[in-house]
């Protein structure tokens, strides 16, 4: 019976698809274990059904009509009659069609490339780097050993093809992992943190073997032909009976494959003319993924740290029309948002002055706006720069204060700084200048006291000045007299030194 190959998918779109894939599953299942046929009540045992069963008529209207569409074959159950009535009613074995298993593979190959998780392939690099000085030291033998040759070449291809197959697959998804994914923030950063590891990694590895497997390739490119050649004879001695009228051998056939092969290996390490190599091109591309991925961290970054993100607030936004109850509501909100509101503190001529602030646009009289603030932002038109001025009677006035400030500076260090021991009491009135020094010398010397009656002397730290400070007596008092107020403590002996006095 011919089938229609668009009749054996219709149970994956039906209305009960569930039902039809669980029973495929069950018959893929059997055939797996090398069972012919399966009757009703095994299919309905044995089947991985999500919640209750169904019911036995249902799973045979199910089985008949997957039957009807090819995927099944049924034949009379005679195996268990007891009874002429039981010879006469309706017992069938099912199994699976022709048509029914390859839909099963064809489903069992898609659902497989749909959960594959494509691998940047580190090992495979040292694999091919080893096999290459397995045949490189086979190609120095004096008589070839066309078994151990033909087997490290398979062994070669197998483990190039997948890492080629891989690469691939991998870098088209890296473009999607780029994309800002809207599930967990942290999640999605701790992941791009790994995979920017694992292309870094890669990266490392690719760089650090290609070389060598470069060398290699180089290397066996005088000898490589009459290696192919003994695996393409052995290959070839379980090559079917050709045809007369088929003009191309099987031995010319699978050397013709392998010269492929060994050209496709050979390419993905060592330049081809003006073209880079494949390996060089995946590096490249892994190298360019990085700074992409980065970028997305930071964006999710800058997300998760709460800085404003226009299309986010705007989406939100949209949000909230769509739950507005009526149209007042949501001009309300749109007055709200956009700021829609009076701003009559903004004086705009004499026709708006008298307006209070709370008059509506709408219900104030027009504003008459000058053409060329509405085209170019401005009233006043641009002309030439204005000349430059000249400043020097305030740089001569800056320096004249700056000279006045030093003096004073200079004239309340000699005050304090006279090598003299002197009791803060006996100060008198400071000027700001010379209270301004006297708090820092405070500040560099009473840090170092340990006890309030330890005697302290140290040296300022940019090195002008020594200051040595004597406690008196815990009851005595010290009053200096300032512009800004009168300060007041424990009296103590200052003696403040100047250095360069000293070394004078």
């Amino acid at each position: 019976m011919r089938v229609d190959a668009r009749e054996l998918f219709k149970h994956v779109t039906a209305e009960k698809s569930e039902l039809y894939r669980k029973i495929m599953d069950a018959f893929a299942a059997a055939k797996r274990q090398f069972r012919l046929h399966l009757r009703p009540d095994e299919v309905l045992g044995e089947a991985q059904w999500n919640a209750a069963p169904p019911r036995i008529e249902d799973l045979q209207g199910a089985l008949a009509q997957l039957t009807e569409w090819g995927n099944l074959e049924s034949q009379p159950d005679t195996a268990r009659v007891a009874s002429i009535s039981d010879f006469y009613r309706a017992r069938f074995l099912y199994r699976l069609s022709e048509g029914g298993e390859a839909v099963e593979s064809a489903l069992a190959v898609f659902s497989q490339a749909l959960r594959r998780r494509a691998e940047l392939q580190s090992v495979a690099l040292e694999d091919i780097a080893k096999q290459l000085q397995v045949l490189r030291n086979l190609a120095q033998e004096s008589v070839f050993d066309a078994a151990k040759i033909h087997e490290t070449l398979r062994d070669l291809v197998r483990v190039f093809e997948s890492l080629a197959e891989n690469a691939q697959a991998f870098m088209v998804s890296i473009g999607r992992s780029i994309e800002l994914q809207h599930s967990d923030t942290n999640a999605i950063i701790a992941y791009k943190k790994r995979l920017i590891d694992y292309l870094d990694r890669f990266i490392g590895d690719l760089v650090s073997r290609s070389g060598g497997i470069a060398q290699h390739l180089v290397a066996l490119d005088p000898v490589i032909s009459p290696l192919l050649q003994q695996a393409s004879q052995r290959e070839s001695r379980d090559a079917a009976p050709v045809q007369e009228n088929e003009q191309e051998k099987p031995s010319t056939q699978s050397l013709d494959a392998w010269t492929e092969r060994w050209k496709g290996l050979r390419g993905w390490f060592v330049s081809a003319g003006n073209d880079p190599p494949q390996g060089e091109v995946l590096r490249s591309r892994a190298r360019s993924a990085i700074p992409h991925l980065l970028a997305v961290i930071a964006a999710l970054n800058e997300r998760r740290s709460g800085r404003s993100d226009r299309s986010a607030d705007f989406r939100v936004l949209a949000h909230w029309f769509a739950d507005c109850a009526s149209e007042d509501e949501a001009h309300r909100l749109a007055r709200a948002a956009f700021a829609l509101n009076p701003a009559r503190h903004f004086l705009i001529g004499a026709e708006t002055s008298d307006l209070p602030a709370t008059t509506p646009w709408n219900d104030a009289p027009p504003v008459r706006i000058h053409p060329r603030l509405r085209e170019y932002g401005e009233m006043a038109p641009r002309g030439p720069l204005p000349r430059v001025q000249d400043r020097q009677a305030e740089r001569e006035r800056l320096q004249a204060q700056l000279t006045e400030e030093d003096r004073e500076i200079q004239e309340a260090r000699a005050r304090l700084a006279s090598g003299e021991p002197t009791r803060l009491s006996e100060f008198g009135e400071l000027d700001r200048h010379g209270f301004q020094l006297f708090l820092t010398l405070l500040g560099e010397t009473l840090p170092a006291q340990t006890h309030p009656d330890e005697v302290v002397e140290r040296q300022t730290g940019d090195g002008l000045l020594r200051v040595r400070l004597e406690p008196l007596d815990a009851d005595s008092t010290a009053e200096i007299a300032t512009e800004t107020g009168l300060f007041t403590g424990r009296d103590h002996l200052l003696t403040v030194t100047s250095m360069e006095a000293r070394h004078e």
